[in-house]
């Protein structure tokens, strides 16, 4: 899916890691959101409140998941899953458009 219908943007936006990584929350009529962001080049952690599913748009990444040991190479047209109350680890290796939903 390109584009979301009938959607509620949240105006502030997500700032992290001094600006290096932003988002903007989109609500769903069904309750559900999405984040649309973009991360800068570097090395990040994050913590999961709810189960994720993190979308490449653009870009490159290398992504440590909760658990594992081996990084894993993410770009445009991947994506990956991130379970509630963890953390994980990104390095970002250019800049990267992402779309986040929460479940």
């Amino acid at each position: 899916m390109s584009d979301f219908e009938n959607v509620t943007v949240v105006k502030e936006a997500n700032i992290y890691f001094d600006g290096k990584v932003t988002s903007r929350t989109i609500e769903f009529a069904d309750g559900s959101k999405k984040t649309l962001g973009i991360m800068m080049p570097g090395d990040y952690e994050f913590g999961t409140d709810d189960n994720e599913l993190m979308e490449i748009q653009a870009g490159e990444m290398n992504v440590l998941l909760p658990g594992e040991n081996k990084w894993q190479t993410f770009t445009k047209g991947t994506s990956f899953k991130v379970p509630k109350d963890s953390r994980f680890k990104l390095e970002v290796k250019s800049v990267t458009d992402y779309c986040c939903s929460y479940f």
